[in-house]
């Protein structure tokens, strides 16, 4: 058990790594939406999901209903699901459910595939090691950036601000360029979320998350859809 920990935690180092600066961008962001730095420290402890992180600030900042947000958040994070139901099939013998439920709630996008990649059965001790550490990563990040953001002058966290808009460039541009599909979704998108911004003003910056994202999602899965091979 102590050696796969400790193999989880070195798996999971460069993860912290890149968590420690997305996380210090939404840090910045909650703290420009109103929040404390506490409260911020609170909501990345709990979710562990930047995408839904964000657009869950946004949705603060603009005093949307609860609603709102739980339908922003399932929509946002419906992947995780899906995420856990692959990985089901790598877990080693010692996965109880109890330890399912509790590895589930660390299971993000990089946790993912690198436990998929993992060559032999995946154990709870593996998981919780790089859960830990990247959890850690996590939440400093965004202590560190809450932090930067109250003490910093405003235009200097307006621009740091940007950080996490950067982090979503990041992960989609390396895969539009390889996948038509997914270029044509992201840009799908982009014009929905634009068409909705300036011809339905009144709509909240929510809802128009969850319409964008709906429409585009469904449209790229009726334009392109898997196949078999590519699925498996």
């Amino acid at each position: 058990m102590v050696t796969q920990f400790a193999k989880g935690i070195k798996h999971g180092i460069p993860i912290a790594l890149g968590y420690l600066t997305v996380s210090f961008g939404f840090g910045i962001s909650a703290v420009r939406a109103g929040l404390t730095t506490a409260q911020a420290a609170l909501i990345s402890a709990s979710n562990l999901t930047s995408a839904g992180q964000a657009a869950g600030v946004t949705v603060i900042a603009e005093k949307g209903s609860l609603i709102e947000m739980a339908a922003t958040q399932l929509v946002i994070n419906l992947r995780y699901a899906l995420m856990s139901l692959a990985l089901s099939q790598k877990l080693a013998k010692s996965f109880s459910l109890p330890h399912r439920l509790a590895a589930g709630f660390g299971i993000t996008d990089e946790i993912f595939a690198m436990a998929s990649s993992q060559a032999k059965p995946v154990t709870p001790a593996y998981m919780y090691g790089m859960i830990l550490i990247s959890f850690i990563g996590w939440v400093t990040g965004t202590v560190m950036g809450a932090a930067a953001g109250s003490a910093l002058p405003g235009p200097l966290t307006d621009a740091m601000g940007i950080m996490l808009y950067g982090m979503f460039i990041a992960i989609f541009i390396p895969a539009a360029r390889q996948s038509r599909g997914i270029l044509t979704v992201v840009l799908m998108a982009i014009a929905i979320s634009l068409g909705l911004h300036f011809f339905v003003p009144a709509l909240s910056g929510g809802f128009a998350v969850i319409i964008s994202a709906l429409i585009a999602a469904t449209a790229g899965a009726l334009l392109f859809p898997q196949s078999k091979e590519g699925d498996e």
